[in-house]
């Protein structure tokens, strides 16, 4: 068989375009391929809903890949098990309720778990903006705007697109970047004790955990928060190279935003 160099570069741009036309109106946005967005990514898929994910960098999978001081290992607390099993990565439990695992495959296998049930990563694709609309004289989140991360590294004047969603869900890990461009931009308050992205608070595994699960929740109306975005908006305590928080909230952003459509 021989090689068509041109045949190659059609079917990449033409399967490209297809994938992306496809994700112009979506369901649920998700920025940032952290771990708790592509948990998010699966349950959202598995349930049917589009979606799909928008990351600024080469690789999915935040700072999962390199565990803990680039020791790829991660550790996981008993009540993130189940999510850990119906991936199927495989773990090793150690003593008090903790459990490892490799931090290369967990995060491959939760990359390939997200696709495969539906929801696209977009790599290399910086969000820059925000959609709005208006409801009742008030601005509601709708969708994103968004352009090649090398573009907006070198700072060339090239304009962006635009992406319809129903829900942006912001996972940009600790700069929490959407909630600062809604805060911003539009000049509104966030659903947060000083209404503005309070910051991260210094280490403190055991509280960081609960509090990144207990404020994944709604930020402003058609923004969510997931993983180290709803601990920075919020001002909670970050928590290390442990990943059951973050996984646990993945999960329930999905449930929040698919027990919210069910509703509508």
């Amino acid at each position: 068989m021989q090689i068509e160099d041109i045949l190659i570069s059609k079917l990449i741009i033409s399967s490209f375009k297809e994938k992306l036309l496809d994700c112009l109106q979506l369901d649920v946005a998700l920025v940032g391929a952290g771990p708790a967005n592509m948990i998010a990514g699966y349950y959202l898929g598995k349930a049917g809903l589009k979606a799909a994910i928008f990351e600024a960098k080469l690789a999915p999978g935040g700072g999962m890949w390199g565990g803990g001081m680039m020791f790829n290992e991660i550790v996981i607390q008993e009540d993130a098990l189940p999510i850990v099993e119906e991936m199927g990565i495989r773990y090793e439990q150690k003593k008090d309720g903790y459990y490892t695992m490799d931090s290369i495959e967990a995060t491959a296998t939760i990359i390939s778990k997200c696709v495969r049930n539906g929801t696209s990563i977009f790599n290399l694709i910086k969000v820059t903006d925000v959609l709005f609309r208006e409801e009742k004289g008030s601005p509601v989140v709708s969708g994103l705007v968004i352009n090649w991360s090398p573009v907006e590294k070198l700072e060339l004047h090239v304009d962006p697109i635009g992406i319809e969603a129903k829900f942006l869900v912001d996972g940009t890990g600790h700069p929490a970047e959407i909630c600062h461009i809604v805060r911003k931009k539009l000049g509104v308050r966030l659903n947060t004790k000083t209404g503005d992205v309070i910051g991260e608070m210094p280490l403190w595994a055991d509280k960081g955990e609960e509090f990144t699960v207990e404020n994944t929740k709604e930020v402003f109306p058609g923004l969510y928060v997931a993983g180290m975005a709803a601990n920075n908006a919020f001002g909670g305590p970050r928590m290390g190279p442990i990943f059951g928080g973050m996984l646990r909230s993945g999960k329930k952003v999905a449930e929040l935003i698919l027990e919210r459509l069910k509703n509508e």
